[in-house]
């Protein structure tokens, strides 16, 4: 991932929880759990959780950052050691698998 040409990050992470009883509860129990510390890091512009409506299960987190140093900061922070393998439990595939990093544009005349 690399920083916008506005100096901000914006990052998409879409993420099913395993197809296993329960699993759909437990991951959006993590996630609730995650939001609060990750808005609070430095340099969060916003952090948002959403599940996909008609689709228990599957979550998309929108978050966006005031610079590529800032989101490192925030995945290198001792909590997210902890955090990872655990979530790893919960979700089909890697964290990786479901990252996607958004650059925003907009016309000349605005």
């Amino acid at each position: 991932m690399t920083a916008t040409p506005t100096g901000y990050v914006t990052v998409v992470w879409d993420a099913k929880a395993k197809a296993k009883a329960g699993r759909e509860d437990d991951l959006k129990a993590f996630i609730t759990a995650a939001v609060t510390p990750s808005r609070n890091d430095p340099g969060n512009i916003d952090y948002e959780a959403h599940e996909v409506e008609g689709r228990p299960g599957e979550f998309v987190i929108y978050e966006r950052w005031e610079s590529r140093a800032h989101l490192d900061a925030h995945l290198a922070a001792p909590r997210m050691r902890e955090l990872v393998p655990r979530m790893l439990e919960l979700i089909d595939g890697s964290i990786e698998d479901g990252i996607r990093l958004l650059r925003p544009f907009r016309p000349a005349s605005w």
